[in-house]
């Protein structure tokens, strides 16, 4: 029954199997062209240590990354910590105290949420900078919220997440990213700023190459190719990339220093093979879409829309019902299989969060994966995939536990 299900899905999207494929032949190709005009060598996977000064590897894989993203910079190190990490040492580089920043695309993920609204912690409110919010309409842009915002008021950044986080909609698209670009041109010059984490190879084009000023995401999601240990990137305007810079390591120091002992050869290979990884979960994301539809849940973004990121949402409406899947996964996972995932009260987060994650890079989530705040509808967040074929096979796992 299960393998009927699944050989169905496969049948009736084939199309869009191929139009993936497609999409990864052509950034395989921008990655490729990148790396030869940077003329990478074997010589950047040397290690350093110390300072850094001078460290060939480190400077080359910036400028790869600036190469694949068409910015004028880049800063990609190992020492961003997470997403998050790169995220809010881009806002802290950026902004300034009595700063406002407006955030188009609904609230911002848990985890920025001490980052900027916080009290007592060296927040961004800590430091008198203001974050507001224009909510979502429906899951999409509120295009009149956001020009009345714009009009109340002079805002010194404008900050977008291109996926869903822990709400209930898809990712934003190339296209939707362009066009409320555009829109907000008409009233600010203010640099646009987007968390492009999940999204990176989903499409032909990134955010940088439709307007975006600076793009932030982390190499141990789509652009690590599951090979990066840690790190991860911010790529845009040189004097925003230099800001940056300044807030990871030191005013006036910038990334002139920090050094990495280990190779970097897992950073150059991990973005080498990315645009095929991508693809990899992106197939395997639209098959566990098509399928759970047929079984009758409602999935966001559902198999036929165009999904902007590697992020499916799954309403279970069941709580034990997301637990058995969170769990059958792992047990399909290469690592730690034995593990029993349970929902626990995880650093940044409001509600207690279940994880299925038997990643060879703790946390990897460009490796199949699953996460959830346990709070109804019950809606579960899977992505990742490195291979089509293990998700299937998880798939099928996950199915026998419903």
């Amino acid at each position: 029954m299960n393998n009927e299900l699944i050989a169905e899905a496969e049948r009736e999207y084939s199309k869009d199997f191929a139009e993936i494929d497609k999409t990864a032949l052509s950034n395989q190709q921008k990655v490729l062209d990148a790396f030869r005009d940077c003329r990478v060598s074997s010589r950047h996977f040397a290690p350093s240590t110390g300072y850094g000064y001078g460290d060939d590897g480190r400077d080359k894989l910036s400028e790869v990354f600036a190469a694949v993203f068409r910015t004028e910079a880049a800063l990609t190190s190992a020492h961003f910590a997470s997403g998050t990490h790169t995220i809010s040492c881009a806002l802290f580089g950026i902004l300034r105290p009595n700063d406002r920043v407006l955030c188009l695309s609904g609230y911002p993920y848990d985890t920025l949420r001490g980052v900027i609204f916080g009290e007592g912690n060296g927040s961004l409110k800590d430091f008198g900078i203001t974050f507001d919010v224009a909510e979502l309409s429906g899951g999409k842009l509120d295009y009149e919220l956001i020009e009345s915002k714009l009009r109340s008021r002079p805002y010194s950044a404008l900050y977008f997440q291109r996926s869903p986080g822990y709400e209930r909609r898809k990712g934003f698209s190339i296209e939707e990213i362009a066009d409320i670009i555009s829109f907000v041109r008409k009233f600010t010059d203010a640099p646009f700023i987007v968390d492009n984490c999940y999204g990176e190879f989903a499409e032909t084009r990134e955010p940088s190459e439709v307007g975006a000023d600076l793009i932030i995401g982390s190499l141990i999601k789509n652009p690590g190719g599951s090979l990066a240990p840690t790190g991860g990137y911010v790529a845009g305007k040189r004097e925003l990339v230099d800001k940056v810079a300044a807030s990871l390591t030191a005013p006036g120091l910038g990334a002139e220093i920090g050094s990495y002992e280990h190779s970097y050869r897992n950073f150059y290979q991990g973005l080498f093979i990315a645009p095929h990884v991508v693809a990899q979960a992106r197939k395997g994301g639209l098959l566990i879409a098509a399928v759970l539809e047929r079984l009758g849940y409602t999935v966001f973004p559902s198999a036929a829309e165009r999904c902007g990121d590697i992020v499916r949402v799954i309403d279970f409406n069941d709580k034990e019902k997301m637990l058995r899947f969170c769990r059958a996964l792992q047990e399909a996972s290469p690592i730690d299989s034995f593990a029993r995932p349970d929902p626990w009260d995880m650093p940044g987060y409001e509600d207690q969060v279940i994880m299925a994650a038997g990643t060879f890079v703790q946390g990897s989530s460009i490796e199949l994966s699953a996460d959830a705040p346990v709070r109804p509808p019950y809606s579960l967040y899977v992505q990742g995939g490195i291979t089509y074929e293990h998700t299937k096979i998880a798939l099928e796992r996950c199915l026998q536990a419903l």
